[in-house]
């Protein structure tokens, strides 16, 4: 399948560069996803779509303040830093800004001594494996001196750090948001659960992979980026015990979806889970763990835009972001929200 038939023109003003005062007040596409019928709404309509007896499944990743600035101790030259993955105790996998500058012995400062790191192996394409050395509790270190490591294609600065973490995010470890989430507050996810809606929650840390486009022409060529997940019993009881009696499942996000569809490739069903995915999912796969997907709006011939049209069609989908750039809609992370379902049919 040809990367090609996943693009799309997308002003450039329309990709949001902050978010939203009210996480709720984004604008909400419901879309049919056998039909392509769309409803234009607002984020707290989508309480009306929920019935007694579905599940919201949710990804409480909570993201690193992993951008780091610091100088080389020798000549003080400054170096960016991006954490990527801890391999062991205080070693990390990161990526270097300029690279060369970073070599196997070299000494990092950070917060004027605060954080130091050496580098013990140099990677390709900038990747640099370091160990680091401070005084006290790692991530309170990096809660002092990190910030959030915003998407490449977002360039205004963020005011308020939180407003880059879900209202549940729990577990540290993601290098980017799990975005659809950034939708929920605590009222709505309240109002949902009055409802009869329960919560499953999961885990899924983000790897920067998430933003790179598919960068060879055939689709099935596309090598995937692997990233850490988790189900635990209660979700994986409570998700099993939904199907049986009838209910939906919703997953909030291609994160959480992910997830939910590598778990029922490797076991078949529901259970408790632990591992790497690499899962790619695009149109001609069969999208076995979920009945609705909350997503926002994806970037052109990205992985993401093609899990999106595995669970409807292709042309339902780029019809879809058509009318969402004609009604001006704000794309990407801080963007508005769609939300594919199966309206019930009297």
């Amino acid at each position: 399948m040809d990367v090609n038939l996943f693009d799309f023109h997308l002003p450039e003003e329309q990709i949001a560069q902050v978010p939203l005062l009210d996480r709720t007040s984004s604008k909400l596409m419901v879309l049919d996803r056998e039909t392509g019928a769309i409803q234009h709404q607002h984020f707290h309509d989508i309480v009306d779509h929920f019935r007694e007896g579905d599940t919201l499944v949710i990804n409480d990743t909570k993201v690193l303040p992993a951008r780091l600035f610091g100088v080389k101790e020798e000549t003080g030259g400054k170096i960016e830093l991006l954490l990527l993955k801890q391999t062991s105790d205080d070693v990390w996998e990161t990526l270097a800004k300029p690279a060369k500058r970073v070599k196997p012995g070299t000494i990092l400062s950070f917060g004027d001594g605060l954080l130091r790191a050496e580098c013990v192996e140099a990677l390709e394409d900038g990747g640099r494996i370091l160990k680091f050395f401070y005084d006290g509790i790692f991530y309170e270190v990096l809660d002092q001196l990190g910030t959030m490591p915003l998407p490449p294609y977002i360039h205004e600065q963020l005011e308020d750090q939180d407003r880059y973490q879900t209202v549940y995010a729990r577990e540290r470890g993601s290098a980017a948001a799990p975005t659809a989430g950034l939708h929920f507050t605590p009222e709505l996810l309240g109002a949902l659960k009055a409802k009869g809606v329960q919560i499953a929650p999961l885990t899924l840390h983000v790897g920067l992979g998430t933003f790179r486009p598919v960068s060879v022409d055939d689709v099935d060529s596309h090598k995937m980026h692997s990233e850490y997940y988790e189900l635990p019993e209660s979700s994986a009881a409570l998700l099993r015990e939904t199907r049986k009696q009838g209910g939906r499942i919703i997953a909030v996000g291609t994160t959480s979806t992910r997830t939910l569809e590598t778990v029922i490739r490797d076991h078949g069903d529901f259970v408790e889970a632990t591992g790497w995915t690499d899962i790619f999912i695009f149109p001609g796969q069969e999208v076995k763990g979920i009945d609705g997907l909350i997503t926002n709006f994806h970037l052109p011939k990205s992985t993401l835009i093609m899990l999106v049209s595995a669970l409807s069609t292709r042309e339902h989908i780029l019809h879809a972001y058509e009318e969402a750039v004609a009604n001006g809609y704000r794309f990407f992370s801080f963007g508005d929200a769609m939300f594919l379902t199966r309206e019930e049919r009297n």
